[in-house]
């Protein structure tokens, strides 16, 4: 299966030339994506609903490498503010309880603006039917 590069459509992929999501075989690894919500062209003030955007945003595009949620196996959350880890871990429990990827939590100084409280990135594996 050769490479594929996944788009959300933002100017911003190719200013900073990166992709949402790169698919390579039986992996995909979704980049760093914070909580902008798509639809309204918004970003949300509190961070459980920047996380709620954020697995949207991750969702859509493992669906468009092929992939579901399930087949995450690794999570990398970056948050702005040490306050925020109960409500953004309320959400990954609704997301992720059930499929428990291996995790790792980053307390930042900050991300690339400053109303952005949390950037989740994750590796997906594509199951054998």
């Amino acid at each position: 299966m050769p490479r594929r590069l996944i788009s959300t459509g933002s100017p911003f992929e190719k200013t900073a030339g990166y992709s949402r999501a790169v698919i390579d075989g039986d992996f995909a690894f979704v980049a760093g994506t914070t909580g902008y919500d798509y639809t309204t062209m918004t970003m949300p003030d509190d961070v459980t609903r920047q996380s709620r955007n954020c697995f949207k945003t991750i969702e859509a595009a493992l669906n468009e490498g092929g992939f579901t949620m399930a087949d995450i196996v690794r999570a990398t959350y970056y948050l702005t503010d040490i306050s925020d880890v109960d409500a953004h871990f309320a959400v990954c429990g609704e997301v992720l309880g059930d499929i428990r990827p291996a995790a790792t939590m980053l307390i930042v100084a900050g991300l690339y603006k400053p109303e952005m409280k949390v950037e989740i990135e994750v590796t997906a594996k594509r199951r054998n039917p």
